[in-house]
């Protein structure tokens, strides 16, 4: 059965099958025809799937087949002139930087691609977007000495993007970075720091930055929103979320999600007042800072239309022998111990401290179902905290 929602043509075709499928980690008892074929996989895949860790209808198909919606595999870059021909000031980007260089991958690209294989600064990346589940997370392709491409599978879980690499095709979950069937079973990709943030704040904060071209090989409306009006639902699409809630925050919350400890997250309804947000978790001092000025991706039928829903970026709140403290304070983010004025970029441009920068910690911008469904113990901020 073929279901229109939300202007977006999907398909209804969950799995449902006995749990007597589901194996812990390094099981090797499975019936991994079986299992194939519960999980719709044909003779395209060599997964090995005699090895899975979650039920086996957990994972069920999001419409397109293996690869429908094609990863970029051989990226083209732009200098920051070119792409503000076509980029909005609130457009939002993933910015991503290493080895002095820094590239932005707009979300009007990755919501049609998801995926994106590339290098920065000589390390192997992939970029990654869950449109469902507005996750937007960046991960290290290097593991166990070996260059990992990603692409994707066709199917959910708990309405995340499930990958897969090229190399094993193990599939793995996006929100997590879990190996969750296959070869590299248990395995953890390494999540590397990218900040999602608005074109205008990204060309302003990197003038030297390179960002991906629309000359993808596809054809593709770049800027139009295939999901309109989904980020204004209460509830995640149902076809593809049916795990318990979680009532601590509606489940279309976008929160600042940290992996540290047993996973910390701060509303961005709370964030958008205060501006900043103090913590420590599992020894780690940091802070988040909030500023509004990026758009939607997942609201308008023009992304840059979006309503204006902010932009974060974390950072350690250690500087050599002192651990600082941050405030919104003038209109600008300032550090209680010296006052000296920092951005976005965690680089203080005022005050004793300039010419420092803080070390950045990876987070996500996630939906609170899409993040607290793989942490459940995680801890929420608030401002009283």
């Amino acid at each position: 059965m073929v279901k229109r929602t939300l202007g977006l043509t999907i398909a209804a075709l969950g799995v449902v099958v006995s749990p007597a499928c589901t194996q812990d980690s390094g099981s090797s008892d499975v019936d991994s025809t079986l299992v194939a074929l519960r999980l719709g996989a044909g003779s395209q895949w060599k997964t090995d799937f005699s090895r899975i860790s979650v039920p086996v209808e957990e994972i069920v198909s999001g419409g397109p087949p293996k690869d429908g919606i094609p990863s970029i595999d051989e990226p083209r870059f732009e200098d920051a002139k070119r792409a503000t021909e076509w980029l909005e000031s609130s457009d939002p980007v993933m910015v991503v930087e290493h080895g002095g260089e820094v590239k932005g991958y707009p979300l009007r690209i990755l919501i049609w691609h998801e995926i994106v294989n590339d290098e920065v600064g000589g390390k192997p990346l992939s970029i990654t977007f869950c449109p469902l589940c507005n996750t937007a997370l960046t991960f290290e392709r290097d593991v166990a000495g070996r260059i990992l491409d990603f692409g994707t599978t066709g199917r959910l879980r708990h309405s995340d993007l499930v990958m897969y690499d090229r190399q094993t095709e193990t599939w793995w979950q996006q929100a997590s970075g879990e190996a969750i069937v296959g070869e590299l079973l248990g395995m953890v990709l390494t999540l590397y720091p990218a900040n999602t943030l608005a074109w205008g704040t990204a060309r302003v904060l990197h003038p030297g930055i390179r960002v991906l071209s629309r000359d993808t090989g596809h054809n593709r409306d770049y800027g139009r929103n295939p999901y309109a009006g989904y980020d204004t639902r209460d509830e995640p699409l149902p076809n593809f979320f049916r795990a318990a809630r979680d009532g601590r925050l509606p489940a279309m919350e976008r929160i600042v999600a940290l992996e540290l400890g047993d996973g910390w997250a701060a509303p961005f309804s709370a964030l958008s007042t205060a501006r900043v947000a103090n913590d420590e978790e599992d020894g780690t001092p940091f802070a988040v800072f909030w500023s509004g000025g990026a758009a939607s991706a997942l609201d308008r039928a023009r992304i840059p239309d979006g309503r204006d829903v902010g932009q974060t970026a974390v950072f350690d709140r250690r500087l050599a022998d002192r651990t600082l403290t941050f405030q919104w304070q003038g209109g600008a983010f300032r550090d209680l111990e010296t006052s000296s004025e920092w951005d976005l970029a965690g680089r203080a441009v005022s005050g004793p401290l300039q010419g420092e920068r803080l070390a950045s910690i990876p987070h996500g911008n996630h939906f609170w179902f899409a993040w607290v469904v793989f942490r459940a113990e995680t801890r929420v901020w608030s401002p009283s905290d």
